[in-house]
This record gives structure tokens, sequence and C-alpha cells, in this order.
């Protein structure tokens, strides 16, 4: 009997979650670059009677991604691919929010294009704040299109801020799902994005407590809802997005945002 292969990257309180999940009668391949990341997140699992394994994971390397997605291939059917691993504005610098966020999710989709099969469902997890600038369209044609070892070769692919930064690899995000959508249909497999508010994650928590604090509290308090989401949401929006349920959704991004995005539209004109 063929295995069911769940590959989550990110071993937080997302990564986790989505692992708890959509989990259950599959083998967990939990991927991170944190040593200690994975060793807490695979124990948390292994404690609940997942079937789960640990995999070092260096998003920003090709190579890696692409070990990632052979040693997933080759150990079962992979059914499902839910890549949450990233940095913040807050605990990083904008180079590697660049190389992290924006060419490690081109990395992901990259790799795993050649291994998936009819029905695997690839979940990259954006942001709401790749919905809150607007930018050229020469700059979303390039995130969009542009060959993955040139997708920072780009004069717009600059930044005064790491949150600026972050802004413009979640738009990046969203843009590259879309374009690869077509690729993965032709194998019968679906890609999508979602894009979170401010979930309740250390990352979030830290965020909060930085220079952007205040500017995050305005923005919860314009949104429909005003609270921090759960990992647990986000989990559940991915595993929605991996189900047959939605078997005709591709190329789309989820917003799983409290009204974030809907309230900062009209409360703060032109999206800032």
């Amino acid at each position: 009997m063929i295995q069911s292969v769940l590959v989550v990257t990110g071993a937080g309180g997302m990564g986790v979650a989505s692992a708890r999940r959509m989990g259950s009668g599959r083998l967990v391949i939990l991927a991170d670059y944190s040593d200690k990341a994975l060793e807490v997140g695979v124990a948390q699992l292994k404690s609940e009677g997942f079937t789960v394994e640990s995999h070092k994971l260096n998003v920003a390397d090709y190579d890696s991604v692409k070990k990632l997605a052979e040693h997933a291939a080759a150990a079962g059917r992979v059914d499902a691919i839910v890549h949450t691993a990233g940095v913040s504005p807050a605990s990083s610098t904008k180079h590697l929010i660049f190389d992290i966020n924006l060419v490690g999710t081109a990395n992901v989709i990259d790799a795993f294009l050649p291994i998936v099969t009819v029905g695997s469902s690839v979940v990259c997890i954006a942001s709401s704040a790749g919905h809150g600038y607007k930018y050229s369209d020469s700059l979303e044609q390039h995130l969009a299109t542009a060959e993955r070892t040139k997708l920072l070769q780009h004069p717009e692919v600059t930044s005064d801020t790491e949150l600026s930064a972050y802004s413009l690899a979640k738009r990046g995000n969203i843009l590259r799902v879309q374009t690869a959508s077509r690729e993965y249909g032709k194998k019968g497999a679906r890609i999508n994005s979602i894009s979170p508010g401010v979930i309740y994650t250390p990352m979030s928590i830290s965020e909060l407590e930085g220079p952007s604090g205040d500017y995050i509290r305005d923005i919860i308090a314009a949104g429909a809802i005003n609270r921090l989401g759960t990992s647990q949401e986000i989990a559940a929006a991915a595993a929605f997005l991996c189900s047959a349920d939605a078997s005709f959704i591709t190329g789309i991004d989820l917003l799983v945002d409290g009204g974030l995005v809907a309230g900062r539209r009209w409360v703060f004109p032109g999206g800032t």
C-alpha cells in the first residue's frame, strides 16, 4: 500500500498546527532550519500519536528544498505540501527576508513541481501584508514570472525597512502561486496561498512588542474581527484547500485575516 505523505515546512505554530490537523493516517515530514524547533515539533506530534520524521531544511537554498522534495517522493505519494517556513520583520534583516520569504517560496514551488501527482495540493503561507501596498506593473510581472534565479534582479526589489521588505516578499508569494497554478494543473495538482492576518504565534508577539507594534495594533482595530487569529484557524484553511472539497480551487490567495484588508482599505485610504 502506497503511503500518503504530508510535507510541512516550518516547525512553528502554523506548521505544527497544520501537521496536527492534516497528519492523521499520513507520514508527516516536518522540515525546518532550526534543530531545536524540529526537536520540539516532532516530539509534540509523536506524543500525540502521529507518524512524523524531521528534515533539516534551508528554504533559501534550492538544492536543500529539492532534496526534501525528492525524499518525500521516495517515501510515498505526496498528497499535500504546506509551506509555512519564513521570517518576520522583527526578527530578521531585509536581505534575509528577501532570501527566505521571497526566494524560499519560489524554491518550494519549483522544487515540488516535478514530484507532485494527480490530486496533490500545495499551500503557501503568504500574508495580508502582501495586500497592503500598490506595486508597479513591471515589478508585479517580474515577481510573477521571472526565473527563480533572477527573482531578486529588479530595481524595485529593494526596501527601506524590514516591514516593507516583508510586504513585497509576501506579494511575490501570492503572484508566484498564481503563475504556478497552470504548470501544477498540467500534472493534475493544485497550488494556492493563504494570507493570514495577525496570528497568535511567537513571531507575531515579537512584532507587537517591536517598533511596528502600534501600527499592527491599529491595523487589528480596523478589522472586522478585533482579535488575533490562531494557528488552528490557519491550519483549518490549509486543510480545506488540500481537501477534495476544494478540487476546483487553484491559483488563489485565501485571506484569513479577520477582515484586516477589508477594514484597512477604508479606514486607511490607499492601504497605508
